[in-house]
C-alpha cells in the first residue's frame, strides 16, 4: 500500500492527448457535450480502459461505466467526471477526474494488485450544461434527481435534442440509468477557485459544495425609435436589464463572502442601434453554501425585479431554471481522503467547493467525496486554465490511496 504510486508522466500524456480533441488557438479545448469532438474524446477513453482490461456498460444517457474487476461481489468503488468543456474550456475541467480513475486502474495494474470490490472508472454526459441546460443533467437522471425524458428531450439553441444525439454519436446506451449501483464515488477534480494557491497547500478534501439556483429572467418594454422618444417615459428594456444586473452583484456582495452572483448571458432584442429595446432576457446565477441563505438571496431578487418594474414601466419575469441544494459529503469518505493525503505527506485543509460537480447529484444515492488539486490563479471555464503536473499526481495518489483502502487489497 504505502509503495503505490501513480504514473506523472502517463497522466499527463492521456491530458495533453484528450487536450487536442476540440483544441484551441488559445491552448484550451472545446468538446460541447454530445458533439463530435466529445464522441472522439469518448471512443479513445473506452479504448484506453479496455487496453486496461476494463469491462464497459453505457446507460441511456449516455454515462459510460469502465469496470475493473474485483474478487469479491462487493458494489464498485467508483471515481470519475466528465469529458464534455465549455466553449472556450480549458485542459483540466472534468477531463482530469475521468484521467486520474484511468491512472488509477493502470497503476493497480502495474503493481498487480487485485482488490475486493471492482475499481470504476465513470464519464457523465452533459456536465457543464452550456449546449442543454440544466448542467449535470445525466448524473442527474442516474441520482433519480430528473427523469429520463424530461433530460432527453433537453435541446440545445438550434432544437437538437439530447435524445437525438446521443442516437447520432452511437452513445445512447441501453442499461437502464441508476440500475448500475455503486458503493462509494470518489471524484477528483481542480478546485476552479484560489484558495490551494494563495494557502499553498496541494491537496483540498472536498466536504461539501454550495447551492446553486438557475433562473432566466424576462424584461418586456417597448419598441421605440431612438432619435424622436423622450427619455421621460421610455419603457427602456436594457436600461431597466442594467439595473438588475447590478441588484445581482449588490444582494451577493451584501452576504459576502461566501455568496456569489452571476449574470452570464444576455440576448437583446430587436438589437438595433437607433432602437429602444423592448425585451431583454438573461440567465441569473446565484450561489451559497447555506440553504437558508439561499432562500435569502431568491427573495431578494425577485423584490429587486418587482421594484425595477414599477420604476421603468416594464414587465418583468423571473423563472426558476434549475436549483441545486447545498451538499454535504459523506464523513467516511471525506476522512479517507484526509487520511490519504495525510499518509502521503500532501499539505491538506478542508473547503467547500464553489462549483457543481457529478458527484454533488451522485451523493443522494451513493456514499461520496472530492479531492481538489490548485489551478493557477483559480481561473477555469478559460482556455488559459492551467494546473501543475506534480499537483496532479498528488491528487492522483490521494485518489489511489482512499479508492482501495474503501476497495481492500486480496492478499497474495
Amino acid at each position: 500500500m504505502n509503495e503505490l504510486r501513480v504514473n506523472r508522466e502517463r497522466l499527463w500524456d492521456s491530458l495533453m492527448q484528450i487536450a487536442e480533441i476540440g483544441a484551441t488557438e488559445n491552448g484550451g479545448s472545446c468538446r460541447l457535450a454530445l458533439s463530435d469532438e466529445d464522441k472522439v474524446a469518448r471512443d479513445l477513453f473506452i479504448d484506453w480502459c479496455k487496453d486496461a482490461g476494463c469491462s464497459i456498460e453505457i446507460d441511456r444517457m449516455g454515462n459510460i461505466f469502465a469496470t475493473r474487476a474485483g474478487r469479491s461481489n462487493q458494489l464498485p468503488v467508483a471515481t470519475g467526471s466528465h469529458l464534455d468543456t465549455q466553449p472556450h474550456g480549458g485542459r483540466f475541467d472534468g477531463v482530469y477526474g475521468v484521467l486520474a480513475g484511468l491512472e488509477v486502474i493502470r497503476s493497480l495494474n502495474d503493481h498487480h494488485v487485485e482488490t475486493e470490490a471492482a475499481i470504476e472508472v465513470i464519464v457523465w454526459t452533459n456536465e457543464e450544461g452550456c449546449r442543454f441546460a440544466p448542467a449535470m443533467v445525466a448524473s442527474g437522471v442516474y441520482a433519480g434527481l430528473f427523469e429520463l425524458d424530461y433530460a432527453l428531450e433537453r435541446a440545445d439553441k438550434t432544437g437538437v435534442t439530447m435524445g437525438a444525439e446521443l442516437e447520432r454519436i452511437g452513445y445512447a446506451g441501453d442499461r437502464p440509468c441508476g440500475e448500475h449501483a455503486l458503493g462509494t464515488l470518489f471524484e477528483a477534480h481542480i478546485e476552479q477557485g484560489p484558495i490551494l494557491e494563495q494557502a499553498d497547500d496541494t491537496i483540498g478534501v472536498v466536504t461539501g459544495a454550495q447551492g446553486t439556483r438557475w433562473y432566466t429572467v424576462s424584461i418586456t418594454g417597448q419598441d421605440a425609435h431612438a432619435g424622436p422618444t423622450p427619455m421621460v417615459g421610455r419603457r427602456d428594456a436594457v436600461v431597466a436589464a442594467a439595473a438588475l444586473i447590478e441588484s445581482v452583484e449588490r444582494i451577493a456582495h451584501e452576504r459576502s463572502p461566501q455568496a456569489v452572483g452571476t449574470v452570464g448571458a444576455l440576448t437583446v432584442s430587436p438589437n438595433s442601434q437607433n432602437t429602444i429595446a423592448g425585451h431583454v432576457e438573461l440567465r441569473v446565477d446565484m450561489r451559497h453554501p447555506d440553504a437558508r441563505m439561499m432562500t435569502e438571496m431568491d427573495d431578494a431578487l425577485r423584490d429587486s425585479a418587482a421594484m425595477i418594474a414599477e420604476a421603468r414601466s416594464v414587465v418583468i419575469n423571473v423563472d426558476d431554471i434549475w436549483y441545486k441544494p447545498p451538499v454535504v459529503f459523506d464523513s467516511d469518505c471525506i476522512a479517507s481522503v484526509r487520511e490519504a493525503a495525510a499518509a502521503l505527506g500532501y499539505s491538506h485543509r478542508d473547503i467547500v467547493s464553489g462549483a457543481g460537480h457529478d458527484a454533488c447529484q451522485v451523493c443522494s444515492v451513493a456514499p461520496t467525496a472530492m479531492i481538489f488539486v490548485p489551478c493557477a490563479g483559480g481561473l477555469s471555464h478559460n482556455e488559459a486554465e492551467s494546473a501543475k503536473p506534480e499537483d496532479l499526481e498528488a491528487g492522483c495518489n490521494v485518489l489511489l490511496r482512499a479508492m482501495v483502502e474503501r476497495s481492500g487489497v486480496v492478499e497474495s
